[in-house]
């Protein structure tokens, strides 16, 4: 328990370094546009490729557990948009972000550490927590809404994919059940939860990799970590969220 106390002050300390004025804002601005496209821009392939699958999946297994007489056609359509809006490109693609994204930072950074990359900014007198986490938090806090937007359009088209090619159902019902009931505050939540998601994404997978105090096996540890724990505090955050957006 007190471990565990020591670290939340750690992170909080970090964090507290972190988020100053940074002493060079062309340098700053330079190192966002640089995890940008690291963190955000190479990972639209992974997105929408998986988004893509995942809702020809949801349509296909929505049609055969739920077909009965009682039902109308177009619910098929309705609950795949559900699933999309509210868990699925939202909560489930920030999980898989912090495998990819989040193991990427904290290997990065503790990198940085075990080779006294960091020692030497401080040496420097360069405020490395500024330097160099701030631009990927920033980064991912941008990038994760237009991922979650490409998550539901891609999720989407791959419903229709499973109507067109592989004949699953009849795209006018898939499409009707996609319009029915239509609440514009299902995207806007989703993009709010993804916000959160996304700091804490960065901010915790920047703790483990900065604070890293070893060898090459230390990052490793520390990189398997900041998925661990990324992934368990985007639940948490996603059950307390979703209760307070959608009451």
């Amino acid at each position: 328990m007190i471990k565990a106390l020591r670290t939340v002050g750690r992170y909080f300390m970090l964090m507290g370094r972190t988020f100053s004025r940074p002493e060079r804002m062309r340098m700053f601005f330079r190192q966002y546009l640089n995890e940008l496209e690291q963190l955000g821009v190479n990972s639209i392939g992974i997105v929408l490729l998986i988004s893509f699958f995942i809702g020809a999946v949801i349509t296909i297994q929505i049609k055969l557990n739920i077909e009965s007489p009682w039902m109308p056609r177009w619910t098929v359509g309705y609950v795949t948009r559900e699933i999309m809006l509210l868990e699925f490109s939202s909560s489930i693609m920030c999980l898989i972000l912090a495998g990819k994204v989040g193991s990427n930072i904290a290997s990065e950074l503790g990198t940085m550490r075990v080779t006294q990359q960091i020692d030497a900014l401080e040496i420097m007198g360069v405020n490395s927590a500024n330097y160099l986490i701030l631009p990927k938090i920033t980064a991912m806090v941008t990038v994760i809404p237009i991922l979650v937007t490409f998550s539901i359009f891609a999720g989407i088209i791959g419903a229709f994919c499973t109507c067109w090619f592989a004949g699953v159902m009849n795209a006018v019902d898939l499409e009707y059940g996609l319009q029915y009931m239509f609440n514009e505050w299902f995207i806007w939540a989703g993009i709010i939860k993804s916000l959160f998601f996304a700091f804490i994404i960065a901010s915790v997978s920047a703790f483990f990799g900065y604070t890293v105090d070893g060898g090459s096996i230390a990052v490793g540890k520390a990189s398997t970590d900041s998925v661990v724990s990324s992934s368990v505090l985007i639940l948490f955050a996603d059950l307390v969220l979703t209760k307070l957006l959608m009451g």
